[in-house]
């Protein structure tokens, strides 16, 4: 958590996501009630308090706004008018609107949440390729790292097929193409289908054909 004077009378405290789990709150439990986030915003002006300078003020106030993935917290004593002109885009710190703006928040969280989860269970994670000798399959072995993945080698009509499934379900579309690029440097992506290599070709190493490789050649 961070925090800076602003002036003689407005605290700036910048609170991340982390300063709320280590006090064991989330986003969500600031929802609960507006008592709850009055409470939460007074327990912040107790840490950053530590001249007791606002604590004595009749009129203690508080501003908030997104930033970044946590809170930006405004926190002034007898502030005149004029003086909540120098801070730009301060949103209104009434219990409502922070109740608003903590939703928006999460709604976001969760949206963003959901759209991984798409793009990670809906791309393509099993290929095959195909090289005309084993010398191509050697290097490949010594240059490509095969970490969360599993390959398995055939022999079908005098070429090698390695056939690789990418194991990891939290892999992008873009970091997968990313080990094709890298794979199609040492052999070409093959049209033949996993189905076809099982039922017509000869496995010659299974699960971790990659790792054989390196380790014997």
């Amino acid at each position: 958590m961070e925090m800076e004077h602003i002036n003689e009378n407005t605290i700036r405290v910048l609170i991340k996501s982390e300063d709320l789990a280590a006090r064991g709150i989330t986003f969500l439990d600031l929802l609960g009630n507006h008592n709850e986030i009055e409470s939460f915003f007074y327990s912040i002006l107790e840490e950053v308090d530590v001249n007791e300078e606002f604590k004595g003020s009749e009129a203690v106030t508080f501003q908030v706004l997104p930033k970044g993935d946590g809170l930006e917290l405004f926190i002034s004593k007898n502030i005149p008018n004029e003086e909540f002109t120098n801070l730009e885009q301060i949103a209104d710190g009434s219990p409502e609107e922070v109740s608003d703006f903590l939703k928006k928040h999460i709604a976001e969280q969760l949206q963003e949440v959901e759209e991984t989860e798409e793009e990670t269970t809906d791309i393509k994670r099993e290929y095959v390729f195909e090289m005309i000798d084993f010398e191509q399959m050697i290097q490949l072995a010594h240059e490509f790292d095969s970490e969360n993945i599993v390959s398995n080698l055939y022999e079908l009509n005098h070429f090698y097929f390695l056939e690789v499934r990418f194991t990891d379900e939290y892999l992008l579309k873009n970091q997968i193409d990313d080990y094709l690029a890298c794979l199609s440097e040492f052999a070409r992506l093959s049209q033949v289908t996993p189905e076809v290599l099982a039922e017509h070709g000869k496995l010659l190493m299974e699960q971790d054909a990659l790792e054989i490789t390196r380790r014997y050649f």
